[in-house]
């Protein structure tokens, strides 16, 4: 069989070697590389400081819920109905206020809205405490009026209703009170948990692989460069 031009022995006997080409270190390996101690010690750094700013904010974000316990101490002070009035007015200047404070701050927006219940309870409960007094007035002007009848039996028996109730008033009030501190506490929780959570996701979104374009390119390039190049053709004749 006679070959045109040169003999395949002869073109694989002369054929040059390939050069060995040293390849630089892969950029990938380097990025896939775990991290060292400082730069471990600095991640932690600031995720310790965003988490001290995290507590910190929601310290300073209490205000809205001690608005309602201040307006239910006023009220569960309060002995006449001049002062109840004083304590529903508080109420009302503050509700007025949060209202202002979420649209601008809507960061803690449910937070705000929490304080703005609490206070439109204690405004409802003021008025029931203004009715409750003037009964209790009353009770007592019917009790003098009897003492001053001799009519102790009476008498005595209005002295143990008016007690009563009064004693009854005390222990709702401080339940309010109770109350507003127990919500007050859920909403800093929350608040808390809110801004971990947040906190955590931009973590994740920061850690998140490259996108699937990104990936697809990545591999197409590295299947062309590792693919070989196709050998000269050869002529053959019989």
């Amino acid at each position: 069989m006679d070959v045109s031009g040169v003999s395949a022995s002869s073109y694989y006997q002369t054929a040059p070697a390939p050069r060995e080409v040293q390849a630089g270190p892969d950029p990938r390996e380097e990025q896939d590389s775990p991290p060292t101690l400082t730069e471990m010690m600095e991640e932690a750094q600031e995720r310790a400081e965003q988490r001290e700013e995290m507590f910190q904010r929601v310290k300073n974000n209490r205000r809205y819920g001690d608005t309602a316990m201040a307006a239910y101490s006023k009220l569960a002070r309060a002995r006449t109905p001049a002062q109840v009035d004083a304590a529903s007015g508080y109420a009302r200047r503050q509700i007025a206020q949060l209202r202002a404070a979420k649209s601008g701050d809507s960061e803690n927006a449910d937070r705000i809205q929490a304080a703005i219940n609490q206070l439109q309870k204690a405004v409802n409960r003021a008025g029931r405490k203004k009715r409750e007094l003037a009964q209790e007035k009353s009770s007592a002007k019917r009790m003098a009026k009897l003492e001053k009848e001799k009519r102790t039996r009476e008498a005595k028996r209005q002295r143990h209703e008016l007690r009563r109730r009064q004693t009854q008033r005390m222990i709702r009030e401080s339940g309010y009170l109770r109350e507003a501190d127990v919500d007050n506490r859920i909403q800093s929780q929350l608040a808390a948990s809110k801004l971990e959570l947040r906190n955590q996701m931009r973590d994740l979104n920061a850690a998140a692989p490259a996108p699937l374009d990104s990936a697809i390119q990545g591999y197409t390039a590295s299947a062309v460069s590792e693919t070989a190049a196709p050998p000269p053709e050869i002529s053959l004749q019989a």
